[in-house]
């Protein structure tokens, strides 16, 4: 089981691996109607497992990679702008979800938020300095109810100081909390909740060769403190994702 593992809700990661031959099935990983891929980046091993779409489903594959070997769940998922930090497509380190769902209760009391956790933050706050691709901090809303996305909803979500709406992070990092694990959730923004005609376009090959810009989060935190689990297979530095 790779040490560090990639949740990739809308199969972007995957695709764009498998697409250049860059990736390949973990025949091992058992999870419940997921399927795990393998790829070498940076000397390191990372699992990617496509799919998990939703709080619940979320949690239960980070809980699943967990109890098979992993220590750092990355979540990259597609969201909505509440709150504009740039023209879409961008992406948001999630410092904190607001919880507007219903798994984040199974891992902590009830509360407004749910945090990233802080030695987490302390370490990617510089990694995430002098990127090719800016990405941003900020909160995000975390909803089990997108068809609840409604006008009042919305305003309240901006008054709160909410950038981004999504469907996991909440449960993910309460999750993270309540089973002391690492979990990182970062929001792709993608669209402003089809208020336009191509709203949900993410560009050229669906800006897959994107969606691991913050590839600095597994490397800053493999290097302090996180096992890398094996060596990369000869004549395999790593593999350059975008």
């Amino acid at each position: 089981m790779p040490a560090v593992c990639l949740l990739d809700p809308d199969e972007d990661v995957v695709r764009h691996l498998a697409d250049r031959g860059a990736a390949a099935e973990q025949p091992a990983w058992a999870c419940y109607h997921t399927r795990m891929w393998t790829t070498w980046w940076a000397g390191m091993e990372l699992g990617v497992v496509p799919f998990a779409v939703g709080g619940p489903f979320a949690v239960l594959v980070a809980e699943e990679l967990a109890s098979s070997g992993a220590e750092l769940v990355i979540s990259v998922t597609s969201a909505g702008r509440v709150l504009p930090l740039a023209r879409p497509p961008y992406f948001v380190l999630i410092e904190k979800a607001w919880r507007d769902e219903g798994t984040s209760l199974h891992y902590q009391p009830a509360s407004e938020w749910s945090h990233l956790q802080p030695h987490l933050a302390a370490r990617l706050a510089p990694a995430l300095q002098g990127l090719d691709e800016t990405v941003f901090t900020g909160a995000s809303w975390t909803t089990d109810a997108p068809f609840g996305e409604t006008p009042s909803a919305i305003a309240a979500a901006r008054a709160a100081g909410v950038h981004a709406v999504e469907i996991e992070a909440a449960g993910l990092y309460a999750y993270a909390a309540g089973r002391q694990r690492d979990v990182v959730c970062v929001a792709h923004v993608t669209n402003t909740m089809a208020t336009g005609g191509d709203d949900f376009e993410k560009g050229e090959q669906d800006s897959s060769c994107r969606a691991i810009c913050p590839r600095s989060a597994p490397r800053s935190c493999s290097r302090t403190g996180f096992r890398r689990r094996g060596m990369p297979r000869p004549g395999a530095p790593g593999v350059r994702l975008g």
